[in-house]
């Protein structure tokens, strides 16, 4: 009887290990079922949510490269402006000129965007021709550090001292007086800046610095004024006095010749160009 005993006893320990065994398996079988279901669940429902959509990319469409290169530094402009008084329209003009709006070879090689040649330079140089043959111009590690040394340029040296004495609003005084300063060669440089400034509208940058304290800059116009010929006068001689030209006087007063008579009035211009 101990004997069949034992033997039934063996069979029904097998047959619970055999149970607990096949109850584990299938309950953690169940477990990871569910866990995958759960998962699937979840990152459907994270695709689902309007936060986790695709994120859309502006691309600026400029429709040349000065306007791109106005709105790339318009901003390192103003701050300069703000910190050593040069008008930013007057730096913006400059930089699109003399880097060929960021396209010429100095920019693109040596982030030097005015030109400005070594001098007393220390630091790392590029050669390029210019008024001479492969002539010494700084190299900048950013653009925005030529920016900076342009302002430095312009405030630490005596012969452009003039131009801080000028309203930051006198856009056409400051590209006159850089080529009076002889920071350019071009003779025609003032009229250049000028064009830019007032083409794309730089004084806008200017106005926002100043802020209220910004007054739009007019240059007086001369009045037109009567002028009675007496004894010695000439065309020549009335042309130098009121620094005009023949040609002017003669167009203003429908002359076809030269010749004068005394008591004659003449309609005249006078101009402040030198």
């Amino acid at each position: 009887m101990n004997k069949k005993f034992k033997k039934i006893k063996k069979v029904g320990l097998a047959v619970l290990l055999l149970c607990m065994l096949f109850s584990c398996r299938t309950k953690k079988t169940v477990v990871t079922k569910n866990s995958k279901e759960t998962t699937k669940q979840l990152e459907k429902k994270e695709e689902q949510r309007p936060d986790k959509g695709p994120v859309e990319v502006t691309t600026k469409v400029y429709a040349n490269a000065t306007e791109k290169y106005i709105d790339t530094y318009k901003d390192i402009a103003k701050s300069e402006m703000q910190l050593y008084h040069i008008p930013a329209s007057i730096t913006l003009a400059q930089g699109i000129l003399e880097s060929g709006s960021g396209k010429g070879r100095l920019s693109v090689k040596a982030n030097n965007h005015f030109g400005i040649k070594c001098h007393d330079w220390i630091g790392k140089k590029i050669y390029h021709d210019d008024d001479k043959s492969q002539e010494c111009f700084r190299k900048y590690k950013d653009a925005k550090y030529s920016f900076r040394d342009h302002s430095l340029f312009l405030s630490e040296r005596k012969r452009y001292a003039k131009l801080f004495k000028l309203k930051k609003e006198n856009y056409k005084g400051w590209a006159k007086g850089l080529k009076a300063a002889g920071y350019a060669t071009d003779r025609k440089y003032p009229q250049k800046l000028i064009s830019l400034i007032e083409r794309y509208k730089l004084y806008k940058f200017d106005k926002e610095v100043l802020g209220d304290s910004y007054v739009k800059h007019e240059v007086p116009e001369h009045k037109v004024i009567k002028y009675t010929v007496v004894k010695g006068d000439t065309l020549y001689s009335i042309s130098k006095r009121y620094n005009v030209t023949v040609k002017e006087l003669q167009n203003m007063n429908s002359l076809s010749d030269t010749a004068l008579y005394i008591g004659q009035e003449l309609q005249v211009k006078p101009s402040s160009k030198k």
